[in-house]
């Protein structure tokens, strides 16, 4: 493609240039920049643009067709610049930008807009006492109510306010809901701690009696939830990345409760040792679980989620892997978190639970 025409199509169409299975960046400066960014999984130096005319600089990707790509350029210095050819900015969630697109076949969920007509269930905010299962004093619980008078399950959802705020839960649960995709489910977004989100989503028996005897009791005088006395395992856990991990903790380790869970970039195997979640799953179950799982094709994490698969399967548990063309951030689990609730929550589900 010759320079000029490139240059003036990034102007006029943004940056990357997309063609088919191929996107150009281009920067217009006297001194390059590299880039970074999900089709790396972030991680190794950062590629430098190549100057193809004077002071133009550019990198081209081949990318399947329907991919989600957050990216940012840095300086020789290693900080982060706005490319100029790119206004769509969204947070990484580190108090820092990214800049994304999408290739060809790639787009948002509608799901998480609103619709007109479509019933709104209602988000309430708590403060939840502690007694030292947590840092801190409180924990903040957002609480999701479903549009309708029957009794529900439960999703107890880890880094709440993320999922609340940047993946719109509630928004697609309305959707969903509305559409007759999945039964109503309530929610309970819980926040993390913070800097100590670590320690508490590492498979820590703390969180997971935080769950038990604060988050729930808490739920139940607030919705209106199926007992899951009654209904063993009714409940679900969602969580992504480290809260991925802990929600499939949870189940293993409360299959009674949350017989349910939906872990998204489960965080199953890092600094080089599996988490005890792997030993959790070759034990014969006292009740089987239904877990999804899904993750980005281009993380690194996707290796010890299809890992632990065929090991979750062997012992009789009923799971589901899906990866999809997309990295590690709120964008990719927010469009593709609906087919996870639809999996566990919708006809099929309701089917199985009448034989």
């Amino acid at each position: 493609m010759d320079s000029m025409t490139l240059e003036q199509r990034a102007r006029a169409e943004g940056s990357p240039v997309i063609d088919g299975e191929t996107a150009t960046f281009v920067w217009r400066g006297r001194k390059p920049v590299s880039v970074s960014g999900d089709f790396r999984d972030w991680s190794g130096e950062p590629i430098p643009l190549k100057e193809v005319a004077p002071g133009l600089w550019t990198h081209t990707l081949k990318l399947p067709r329907d991919t989600y790509v957050e990216y940012a350029f840095q300086d020789a210095k290693g900080r982060r610049v706005r490319d100029p050819l790119n206004e769509r900015l969204v947070s990484n969630g580190f108090g820092d930008f990214n800049h994304f697109f999408h290739m060809p076949e790639s787009r948002p969920t509608p799901l998480a807009q609103r619709q007109r007509g479509v019933p709104r269930g209602t988000v309430t905010r708590h403060m939840v006492e502690t007694n030292e299962l947590c840092v801190g004093r409180q924990r903040a619980v957002h609480l999701y109510e479903p549009p309708t008078s029957k009794s529900c399950p439960l999703v107890v959802v880890f880094d709440g306010p993320d999922f609340l705020r940047r993946a719109k839960l509630p928004t697609l649960v309305d959707n969903l809901i509305a559409q007759g995709r999945i039964r109503p489910v309530a929610l309970a977004m819980v926040a993390h701690g913070g800097p100590a989100r670590t320690v508490e989503y590492t498979c820590s028996e703390a969180t997971l009696a935080f769950l038990l005897d604060k988050v729930l009791p808490l739920a139940r005088r607030e919705l209106r939830l199926v007992d899951e006395k009654r209904e063993p395992g009714a409940h679900a856990v969602l969580g992504a990345s480290f809260g991925g991990l802990i929600a499939l903790y949870a189940g293993l380790r409360a299959p009674e409760v949350f017989g349910h869970v939906l872990s998204q970039s489960g965080a199953f195997s890092v600094w080089n040792r599996d988490f005890v979640v792997f030993d959790l799953a070759r034990r014969a179950p006292s009740r089987p679980l239904e877990v999804w799982m899904d993750c980005g094709h281009f993380e690194a994490l996707a290796e010890c989620n299809q890992r632990i698969l065929p090991v979750l399967r062997a012992s009789g548990h009923r799971a589901e892997y899906r990866e999809y063309h997309g990295g590690h951030n709120y964008t990719a689990w927010r469009d593709d978190v609906w087919r996870g609730l639809e999996w566990l929550f919708g006809p099929r589900e309701r089917a199985r639970g009448e034989d």
